[in-house]
């Protein structure tokens, strides 16, 4: 038997959200290394990271990865250099770099943004996967270890994803990783001289427990077979 929720009404009869007495505001994201078994999250440090990110990311020939970025390519790994130094090493944005556990490589990054720690909200952002992380079980574990973060360590109770409503490949990697679509901000913003409508997605706290076990079933060894293929998809580990 299906069991209907009770809405909160106030001392007027009106409808209101649930109480959140006991809530108490979130620690901020720390500037520390989430560790995998495929890939560690690194805060950015652009003297360290900088020259294998833009060697990483040179391997997308076309640029096709900076087409809904609102900034890049960079034409010399110093142009970037500066960019990193300039916009990746403050507390929000907070950069993490993406580094293969294999060759010590950077190969990627991502960022917590908009972090509200009174709310319980934060956003994942300026994510960038080079063509050496794009389709790896890296790319997927370093999702799953900023949820983590997010939910396990952290306590927020919502995580956002938003990307602009063009970008077709971000959505559907959105939908895959656990998140629920929620709608389109029409004209939300303009960048590169374009029209951005954002489309949104989330995860919120109560969703988390069977996202974590999905993630954690995609990612168990026994999932890969001897050439590291996976046996289950993540969509699959969902069911």
């Amino acid at each position: 038997m299906t069991q209907i929720e009770t809405i909160p009404k106030n001392n007027l009869g009106q409808a209101v959200g649930k109480d959140l007495d006991n809530w108490t505001a979130c620690p901020r994201p720390m500037r520390t290394t989430m560790t995998g078994r495929f890939c560690n999250l690194e805060p950015l440090v652009p003297e360290v990271h900088a020259a294998q990110l833009f060697a990483a990311f040179s391997e997308d020939r076309e640029g096709r990865n900076w087409t809904y970025l609102p900034y890049g390519p960079f034409d010399s790994q110093e142009q970037f250099k500066h960019w990193l130094q300039e916009s990746s090493c403050g507390d929000d944005p907070l950069f993490y770099t993406v580094v293969e556990r294999r060759t010590s490589e950077a190969v990627g990054m991502a960022s917590y943004l908009r972090i509200e720690p009174v709310a319980g909200v934060i956003e994942v952002g300026h994510i960038h996967f080079s063509p050496l992380l794009q389709r790896t079980p890296l790319a997927t574990e370093a999702m799953f270890l900023m949820m983590q973060r997010v939910f396990d360590e952290l306590g927020y109770r919502r995580y956002e994803w938003k990307c602009d409503n063009c970008n077709e490949p971000s959505k559907r990697a959105a939908l895959r990783f656990g998140f629920s679509f929620e709608g389109v901000f029409r004209q939300a913003t303009i960048y590169k001289g374009r029209n951005r409508d954002t489309a949104w997605f989330s995860v919120i706290d109560s969703e988390w427990s069977r996202q974590k076990r999905a993630f954690q079933s995609w990612l168990d060894p026994e999932n890969f077979d001897a050439e590291g293929q996976q046996k289950r998809s993540l969509q699959d580990c969902f069911k």
